[in-house]
């Protein structure tokens, strides 16, 4: 590793709010992204008749098991469990129900409160809140992770040929980038995905059409101060193309302007999408997303356990990428200087 890597990690663990923030999300991701392995409805492993069978991973017909019907196994089913375990065993994960399986046994109607069984309570649709909850956090990072690499590449390529070129090059693409910039964003998500069948990719292009103009701001003006310098001027005299220059010289400089903002990004694509969600236009009916919890909060006051899992889910993701992003940026920020342990005062005989 390199001294100034090695000087900017320790500016990012010197940040103690964005350093725990970073492990934080990294502990939401290990428990969100394989989310089929910790709340679903079906059995991690099966142990039939001295065979084992990972439902998890497959689908698999009731008479494997013994069962009389040749469709999908429904290892809910009071007859094909005791079938089961009459000739071996299921091991289930954490959570019994995925994001949109309904819990038919509920002691009360639902939106059912908190329980031993149901952590988060239950939804109106019958469905485990907290299941519903690690999906939905899980599409949420997604989302907002290929926002943020579509965004960077986008934002990176027009700000750099704003930069590098300049001129009327630099000229018509600040006004077109104004104009994009003065029209209302959320107005035209909403027309758009009333219009497109609004899936996660289609929501995906979508929001990184309008989202990667800061970024090129940023870019283009890191690239404009560097393309006055020595080394680029040395590099254009060496008889180095365009091409050449901003991949070996300008475009290292303008990476560490995408790398603090990235998460700033994230914020603002998980806003978005939840915001969607919120209103109907977000992703398709029965996918789970935090707008939708929201929305169901809204939708039954009473069940007040809904509208607070969703409200401190997003605010805790949200704040956690701030800390983040203030983090990061402070890492690549040359004026920032290290904390330096103070020395001992020596004391008089």
């Amino acid at each position: 590793m390199s001294p100034l890597s090695q000087r900017r990690l320790a500016l990012f663990r010197q940040n103690r709010r964005g350093y725990w923030s970073a492990i934080l999300l990294g502990i939401l991701l290990l428990v969100t992204l394989p989310a089929e392995f910790i709340a679903n409805d079906r059995p991690l492993v099966v142990s039939y008749a001295g065979y084992l069978y990972f439902p998890v991973l497959k689908d698999y017909p009731e008479t494997t098991f013994g069962g009389d019907f040749a469709a999908y196994a429904d290892y809910g089913d009071e007859y094909l469990r005791r079938q089961i375990k009459s000739e071996g065993w299921m091991l289930w994960p954490l959570i019994p129900f995925s994001y949109s399986s309904p819990v038919t046994d509920l002691e009360e109607p639902a939106p059912a409160p908190p329980s031993a069984r149901n952590w988060l309570g239950t939804d109106d649709q019958q469905r485990d809140v907290l299941a519903w909850l690690i999906y939905s956090l899980r599409t949420s990072l997604l989302f907002g992770a290929a926002v943020a690499a579509l965004c960077s590449i986008i934002g990176v390529l027009m700000g750099s040929i704003e930069g590098f070129f300049g001129g009327w090059a630099d000229l018509i693409l600040q006004r077109l980038t104004e104009i994009w910039v003065g029209l209302p964003v959320l107005f035209l998500l909403i027309i758009m995905a009333s219009i497109v069948t609004p899936t996660f990719w289609n929501l995906l292009l979508l929001v990184g059409v309008f989202a990667w103009m800061p970024l090129a701001q940023l870019v283009r003006a890191e690239v404009l101060r560097v393309r006055a310098l020595d080394y680029v001027r040395a590099g254009r005299a060496l008889g180095l193309g365009p091409a050449a220059l901003m991949v070996r010289h300008l475009l290292p400089n303008a990476l560490v302007a995408t790398f603090s903002y990235l998460p700033f990004e994230l914020t603002g694509a998980i806003a978005t999408l939840a915001a969607l969600d919120l209103i109907g236009y977000g992703m398709p009916p029965g996918a789970p997303s935090l707008g939708t919890l929201l929305n169901e909060g809204r939708t039954n006051l009473q069940a007040v356990w809904l509208g607070l899992t969703g409200f401190f889910a997003l605010a805790i993701v949200l704040t956690l990428l701030t800390f983040l992003g203030e983090a990061v940026r402070d890492a690549f920020d040359p004026r920032r200087q290290l904390d330096r342990p103070k020395q001992a005062e020596a004391v008089p005989p």
